[in-house]
Parts: C-alpha cells; sequence; structure tokens
C-alpha cells in the first residue's frame, strides 16, 4: 500500500464530492441530540448513508459535544472481501476521503504487530468499506485525529479484546466498532433475531453474538469481553433495518447503534 490508503467507496457508499459530503453529514446529525457523558466505546453500522446513516448518527451524536477530549479512535471492523485468520493492520501513513487525510497512530500500529494475531495486511484494507464509510463522519465532528484502522478476520473475542486492551487508553481515545447486524432475512425476521441480538450486546453475552446475527460480531466481542471485566454497561442508542429506510422489505440488513459506557456514568 503507498502512503496514503486512497478512498475505495466514494460515490458509492456516501458522496464523492466533498461539499456534498459534509452537507449530507450534518443533515443526518442535524436531528440528534445527546445530553450525558461521552461513551469510551460505540458499535455503528457501515451501510451506505442513505440506508444506515440515520442509526449511525444517533451513535455519532453521543461524542459530538466531547470532540474536543478525542484525538484518537482505534477503528475495527469485519473482513468483508478476503478471508483471512487473524487483525489486519495496514502499512499506510494516511487513510483518505473526500474531506481529507486523516493520519494513522504508526506508533500504536507497529506495537501491535507485535502480537502474534496482528498482520500487516493491506490487501484486507484495499476494498474495505466498513472502515471507511466512518472516517468522513469522524473527521466532521473531530476535525484532526490519529486513527487505528483494524480489519478483523476469523479470530476469537479474547485475542481481539488483548488488542483493545492495549490501546484502551482514557478520554482521548475512542473505540469505534463497525457492524451492521443480521442480512436478507425478511423484515419480521429480521426485527425479532435482531432484537434478540440487542438484548445480549446490552448484557455482554459475548458467548450468544454468533455467525448470523452481526457481520463484525468478533470484534463486538472482543470489545464485549473488555467491557464485563472492566464492570461496563451498554445501551442501545438506535434500531432500524434497510426495509425502514431505503430498501425491499422482503430481504433487508439490519443496523444498530450502541453506546459503551463506565459503570460510573
Amino acid at each position: 500500500m503507498t502512503a496514503i490508503r486512497e478512498p475505495a467507496v466514494a460515490g458509492l457508499f456516501y458522496p464523492g464530492d466533498r461539499d456534498i459530503l459534509a452537507a449530507d453529514i450534518d443533515g443526518m446529525m442535524a436531528g440528534q441530540a445527546w445530553n450525558g457523558p461521552a461513551p469510551k466505546a460505540l458499535i455503528v453500522p457501515h451501510a451506505g448513508y442513505p440506508y444506515s446513516g440515520s442509526t449511525a448518527a444517533a451513535a455519532f451524536a453521543s461524542i459530538r459535544d466531547h470532540a474536543h477530549d478525542i484525538t484518537r479512535v482505534v477503528l475495527l471492523g469485519p473482513a468483508h472481501r478476503v478471508p483471512f485468520r487473524g487483525i489486519a493492520a495496514p502499512s499506510a501513513e494516511m487513510f483518505a476521503t473526500p474531506l481529507g487525510a486523516v493520519a494513522l497512530d504508526r506508533g500504536a500500529i507497529n506495537r501491535l504487530t507485535e502480537l502474534p494475531q496482528v498482520v500487516e495486511m493491506d490487501v484486507a484494507h484495499e476494498g474495505e468499506h466498513g472502515l471507511e464509510v466512518q472516517l468522513p463522519i469522524l473527521q466532521r465532528l473531530l476535525g484532526a485525529f490519529e486513527l487505528v484502522p483494524l480489519v478483523v478476520g476469523d479470530y476469537e473475542p479474547d485475542q481481539v479484546a488483548e488488542v483493545l486492551r492495549l490501546l484502551w487508553g482514557g478520554a482521548e481515545t475512542l473505540v469505534l466498532i463497525s457492524s451492521d447486524l443480521s442480512h436478507y432475512l425478511d423484515y419480521d425476521t429480521a426485527v425479532a433475531r435482531d432484537q434478540a441480538t440487542s438484548a445480549h450486546i446490552e448484557r455482554l453475552e459475548l458467548e450468544s453474538v454468533g455467525f448470523g446475527d452481526a457481520c463484525g460480531r468478533n470484534p463486538i466481542n472482543g470489545l464485549l469481553a473488555v467491557a464485563r471485566e472492566r464492570g461496563m454497561r451498554v445501551e442501545t442508542l438506535a434500531y432500524c433495518n434497510s426495509g425502514d429506510t431505503a430498501g425491499d422489505k422482503r430481504r433487508v440488513v439490519g443496523y444498530g447503534a450502541y453506546a459503551v459506557h463506565d459503570a460510573s456514568t
């Protein structure tokens, strides 16, 4: 990979024009409100903005008023295009979107590659949309920040949790998991399944979030493992599916937004 990973899905999952993209994000965020403390971690969907943008915005609203505190985002999502075992880090120095380039925290990434489960694998990042779609929203809300982007392949929750523990940090670090929920069920079946998945996530029941419940189950379950050991709580912020927004109700994809809080907040 070159020093800059160029956007792969601009113009497909979100607008490719800088001004239109900024206005689109501002429009998604306009109706969102949050009065509580900033969560430590978020789980947000990653479909095209017309499909899941409103649900993602409900999660991102929770950090909008705390943007001055956040200087690093640890972003994990599933592998959609390249099957592999492990956790893939990029070699790039920056990830670009139509809104500009985000600098990577190369020091943190280099430390991670000393772990056996983390490998430098640019091919896992090249066409991957799950991480990329989050970046323009983060840029619009946070301004300048450093990024640790990781694509999670087939791996156990405790191995993902080990990575998160090393990167956890304090208020300066936001942990962001990118994942949709169920895929291509009929509307009513999807709602029932996604409600059950949301309940498991809220109760930190990582053993119960499995294949078919969420494409990002591996990074989700790694986060839930850390949240459980730290005595944290999870709040469901929003839910919809593609049948509610821009899709056919006969085959829908579920979208959930969740905030992970310290127990004291």
